[in-house]
């Protein structure tokens, strides 16, 4: 019998024998080059609680603010969320999360040029959202929560940035980049069997998401490694404790951290980069870029 590296491989080749290198993201009618240009996906909390910006961006008026801001400054996407998922969060439910990002999903669709991401791991509110004209689902679960989180992207046409979150990884012998291709092979199976177009397919390694200090360090230095899989990658390390564990610092004080593993993870061919703070992020990411660019 296959053990789980070999069949999460099987899988890959049964749902996607042809992945051929993608030349652009498609979201829904807006499209997001992939020429090794790095892309900023800026980070808009409409939460009370999130462990670096909660409360700053509640109002209609400051999200909105915030997210012209953001664009200015460089972000390729603009990523919504309306339900912390920090260490020891609670769960605000769709109904909430759905009142939180709606008004803000309608206004800044109207005004910015940015694809808008809605950061969910409910069917409801992901459905909710791209109705009002999302047009990119990051599922913190990998479509592997909500059993209807596949089809609701699939019938709106919309991306889907999948992030590995498996509660067993932590406690899991082996191979840490070996370990994570089960459960993305899972998501991608469940993303193929949908419909979903593998051309609109991101995968996140979902740093500090159910994984050690160790663990995480190790995928961060081996991150290229995933670039098998054939889908643009996502990093979403700004301002975490994987940081704080090195450097012992809190949250405000860790934007020179973030700063040095976006540049890690540009040298390493990641597309895309989850920040709080996106015009040094955007400034480091050309930076890498270049010096990568010139090998």
């Amino acid at each position: 019998m296959p053990d789980r590296t070999s069949f999460s491989f099987l899988l890959i080749f049964l749902f996607f024998p042809s992945v051929p290198a993608l030349l652009e993201l498609l979201c829904r009618d807006r499209r997001l080059p992939l020429d090794g240009t790095p892309h900023i996906v800026g980070i808009l909390n409409v939460t009370d609680d999130s462990f670096f910006d909660g409360g700053q961006h509640n109002s209609l008026s400051a999200a909105l603010s915030h997210a012209r801001l953001l664009v200015a400054e460089g972000a390729s996407v603009i990523d919504i969320g309306g339900q912390s998922t920090r260490p020891g969060y609670v769960e605000v439910g769709p109904e909430e999360e759905i009142r939180r990002v709606l008004p803000v999903i309608r206004e800044l669709v109207r005004h910015v040029a940015v694809p808008l991401s809605i950061d969910t791991y409910h069917a409801a509110v992901a459905d909710a959202a791209l109705e009002a004209g999302a047009h990119i689902v990051n599922d913190v679960h990998g479509l592997q929560r909500d059993p209807n989180m596949a089809e609701v992207i699939a019938r709106h046409g919309a991306a889907a940035i999948l992030m590995h979150n498996d509660a067993d990884f932590r406690t899991t012998p082996g191979d840490v980049i070996e370990n994570l291709k089960p459960f993305l092979a899972r998501s991608l199976a469940l993303a193929a069997a949908a419909g979903i177009d593998p051309a609109r397919v991101i995968l996140d390694p979902g740093i500090g998401f159910a994984k050690t200090q160790p663990q995480n360090l190790a995928i961060l230095a081996r991150l290229s490694e995933l670039h098998v899989l054939g889908h643009p990658l996502l990093l979403g390390a700004s301002r975490k404790s994987v940081i704080s564990h090195v450097l012992d610092l809190p949250p405000n004080e860790r934007l020179e951290g973030t700063l040095a593993l976006t540049a890690l993870a540009v040298s390493q061919g990641v597309q895309f980069h989850r920040v709080h703070d996106v015009s040094a992020n955007h400034r480091a990411a050309l930076m890498a870029a270049a010096v990568r660019n010139s090998r």
